[in-house]
């Protein structure tokens, strides 16, 4: 009979579940990789919104600005779905698809403005929200298997020490 060496995990008094890794973690490589292209990224992003600033036209006249941003102004109409005419000719149709008019009072000119829909926020809400709930399904389950892995394993282990007993 071979006197046993003891391993490292007794040495430590460490419990039969508890697996060691081959290379740790937060290996010195790895940070200085991970914080190199950290830094990068600042660098670059920084540069690029520098750049954009830079490009940027700045607005010397309010002739270009609509009205509703300077004066006060009546909402004419209420936010309503846009018309098919209305899509094809009004460019403030194309972000949200519903627009409101808008009367300002000091030139007493009448615009179109892009508005949201309470309809579509309603409905963009509850798409968020089955999103959200979708995505907890999955990662409970995810979460579940593992579980069931990881007991297996340590079911494995404890029976392997037992019948080397």
């Amino acid at each position: 009979m071979q006197p046993s060496v003891p391993t490292h995990r007794e040495q430590l008094q460490m419990p039969y579940w508890v697996d060691e890794p081959e290379t740790p973690f937060c290996h010195p490589r790895t940070l200085l990789v991970f914080s190199g292209w950290l830094l990068f990224a600042f660098i670059f992003e920084l540069g690029m919104t520098e750049v954009a600033a830079k490009e940027k036209p700045p607005i010397n006249s309010l002739v270009s600005m609509p009205c509703w941003v300077v004066e006060d102004f009546v909402v004419a109409k209420e936010c309503a779905p846009c018309t098919t005419f209305q899509a094809k000719t009004t460019p403030e149709c194309g972000t949200t698809g519903f627009v409101e008019k808008i009367s300002c009072s000091g030139s007493k000119r009448d615009e179109f403005k892009s508005c949201r829909s309470a309809m579509m926020e309603r409905h963009l809400f509850w798409k968020f929200e089955g999103a959200v709930v979708g995505v907890a399904a999955v990662f409970a389950c995810l979460v579940i298997l593992r579980q069931r892995s990881l007991d297996r394993k340590a079911l494995e282990k404890v029976r392997k020490q037992i019948e080397s007993i």
